[in-house]
C-alpha cells in the first residue's frame, strides 16, 4: 500500500515522477487568473489563524460544510474561529472523492509542513501548529507565500470602474517580485438587463470624469478606461458570460459593417438610461456590438481575451437576500452554445480584429464544442485560440483529465497555456502542484505504454511549456 499523498502522489510511473520531480516542480507559476484583493497584497496582508487563512471567503468550502449539515453560523456566521475550524476538520473525512480532501493536505503539507491527515483527533494540534508558523513565519506573509511558491505573475480581476490605486502601490512600492496585473473586467457594463445597471454607468463616469448620456460618450469612457489598465501593465480582459450574446441570423450584416448593431445598441441604451422597459433582442443587440467593440479594442492592445461560459449563478433567492453573491449558491449552466461564439468570433476574425482568445465553459458538455471552434480561429500566434482550463466545478483530478485528454484529441497540448486558481484564496497555489501532477501522469503513462516516444528532454520541454513558460509568453509577460 503506497503512503497517504506522499512525494510521488498522483504519479503512477517512473516516466511520470521523473517528469514532475526534474520538469514541472520548480517551475514558476503565473496565475493569470484569480480573485485575490490588491489591497490585501499591498499591506502584505498576515493572517491571525487558520480559520481566516483557510476558511474565509472560499465558497468551495462552504459549499462542503452545508452538505454536511453544517449551521451557517459556523460557515458564514460570526462564530468563534476555533469553532469554525473544528467543523471544517470534521468534515474533511467526508471529502474523500472531493478535491477538497487532496487540496486540503497538499495546503497543510506545503504551508505548514504538516502531514497528519486531518480529522476532529488530530484538530487541536494541528491549529495550535498552523496558527504558530502563521505568526512567526515570514513566508506566511502575503509577500512571503509569493515568492516560497515562486509566483511570477497573478491577474487579478479588476472592474472598469475601479482607480487601481493598490495596484499602483504595489508597483511603486516594489516589496514583491511577482508581478500583480489588474485585469479588465466589464460585466456590469454589459449587463444591461440588470436593475442596478443605469446606476452602474452613472458610477463608471463619475471614475473617468465624464457623463455618460449617449452611446458614444459609453465607448469613449471604455477607451480611457482600457488606457488606464494598460498602463497599470494589464494584460487581460475577462468576461463573464452564460452565453455569447450574438444571433446566427445577424452574421452576414455584421460581418459587412462594422458598425453593425451601433444604432439598436445607442437606441438601447438611451431608453434603459432614460428608465424606459427594453425587450430582450433590444438588449442582445447592445450586448453584441459592446462585446464586439471591446474584443477589437484589446486587439488593438495586444490584451488576451478571457471568455467565461456556463455559470448559472445565485440560484438560491433566499440565500442571495441573506449573503449576497459569490457564496456557493452557483451551477452548471446549459445554454446553446457553438453556433452564437462562431459567429462571434468570426465577426471579429473577418475584420483583422480578433484577439488571443481563451474559451472556458464551465459545462463539459461544451468541451467539442470549443475545441472544435478553437481550431477554426487560429493562426499568427502559437496557440492563438485557447480552451480554457477545467474551471471551478471542473478542477478536480479527473475533470483536468479530460479537458487534458480532449485538448491532446482536437488541438496541441503541447500549447495549452496551464493552470489558474480562479480563487479568492492565497493558500490555493498547490492547485497548481495538482494539475501539474496530472499531466505529468498522463504523459508519463503514455511513454510507458509505448503511445509517444521515451523522448525525456522532449518531454520535459513540454511540461515546462504547459506549466509556465506558455502562459508568460502568451501573457506578453
Amino acid at each position: 500500500m503506497k503512503k497517504f499523498m506522499d512525494q510521488d502522489f498522483l504519479l503512477s510511473t517512473k516516466t511520470a515522477q521523473e517528469l514532475y520531480h526534474e520538469a514541472a516542480a520548480a517551475e514558476p507559476i503565473f496565475d493569470y487568473h484569480c480573485h485575490l484583493i490588491p489591497e490585501e497584497i499591498a499591506g502584505n496582508r498576515r493572517f491571525s489563524n487558520l480559520a481566516e487563512i483557510w476558511l474565509g471567503g472560499d465558497h468551495y468550502k462552504w459549499r462542503a460544510l452545508r452538505f454536511n449539515g453544517v449551521d451557517e453560523q459556523l460557515i458564514t456566521g460570526n462564530a468563534d474561529p476555533y469553532d469554525k475550524f473544528l467543523t471544517w476538520a470534521e468534515t474533511v473525512p467526508r471529502l474523500m472523492g472531493n478535491p477538497l480532501y487532496h487540496w486540503t493536505h497538499l495546503e497543510l503539507q506545503r504551508y505548514f509542513d504538516i502531514s497528519e491527515p486531518l480529522n476532529r483527533e488530530s484538530a487541536p494540534a494541528i491549529w495550535k501548529a498552523a496558527n504558530a508558523k502563521l505568526e512567526g513565519d515570514p513566508a506566511l506573509s502575503v509577500y512571503g507565500i509569493f515568492k516560497k511558491f515562486k509566483v511570477y505573475a497573478v491577474g487579478t480581476t479588476d472592474d472598469p470602474v475601479d482607480t487601481l490605486e493598490w495596484h499602483e502601490k504595489i508597483q511603486k512600492a516594489g516589496k514583491t517580485e511577482t508581478r500583480v496585473l489588474p485585469s479588465f473586467r466589464p460585466d456590469q457594463v454589459i449587463a444591461i438587463e440588470s436593475p442596478g445597471f443605469g446606476e452602474y454607468v452613472r458610477g463608471l463616469g463619475q471614475a473617468a470624469g465624464k457623463a455618460i448620456n449617449s452611446l458614444e460618450d459609453l465607448l469613449q469612457v471604455l477607451r480611457d478606461r482600457i488606457e488606464l489598465f494598460d498602463r497599470r501593465g494589464c494584460c487581460s480582459a475577462d468576461h463573464a458570460l452564460e452565453y455569447p450574446p450574438f444571433d446566427a441570423s445577424w452574421a452576414d450584416r455584421a460581418v459587412k459593417a462594422e458598425d453593425f448593431g451601433k444604432r439598436e445598441a445607442a437606441e438601447t441604451l438611451h431608453r434603459v438610461l432614460s428608465g424606459e422597459p427594453v425587450e430582450g433582442r433590444a438588449r442582445e443587440f447592445y450586448k453584441a456590438f459592446i462585446l464586439a467593440f471591446l474584443g477589437a479594442e484589446y486587439y488593438r492592445r495586444g490584451w488576451v481575451m478571457q471568455l467565461h461560459f456556463g455559470a448559472l449563478r445565485n440560484t438560491n433567492s433566499r440565500m442571495l437576500a441573506a449573503l449576497g453573491p459569490n457564496t456557493g449558491f452557483d451551477a452548471v449552466h446549459d445554454h446553446r452554445l457553438a453556433e452564437p461564439l462562431a459567429r462571434f468570433l468570426d465577426v471579429l476574425d473577418a475584420r483583422g480584429k480578433l484577439p488571443a482568445t481563451i474559451l472556458y465553459s464551465l459545462n463539459p458538455k461544451d468541451y467539442y464544442v470549443l475545441g472544435t471552434l478553437m481550431g477554426s480561429f487560429q493562426g499568427g500566434i502559437p496557440g492563438k485560440i485557447q480552451l480554457g482550463s477545467a474551471w471551478w466545478f471542473n478542477d478536480h483530478r479527473d475533470g483536468m483529465d479530460e479537458h487534458l485528454r480532449i485538448l491532446g484529441n482536437l488541438g496541441l497540448l503541447a500549447r495549452f497555456v496551464g493552470m489558474l486558481t480562479d480563487s479568492r484564496s492565497f493558500l490555493s497555489y498547490p492547485r497548481h502542484e495538482y494539475f501539474r501532477r496530472i499531466l505529468c501522469n498522463i504523459l508519463g503513462s503514455w511513454a510507458e505504454e509505448g503511445e509517444i516516444p521515451p523522448d525525456l528532454p522532449f518531454l520535459k520541454e513540454m511540461v515546462r511549456d504547459i506549466c509556465f513558460q506558455n502562459a508568460r509568453r502568451y501573457f506578453k509577460g
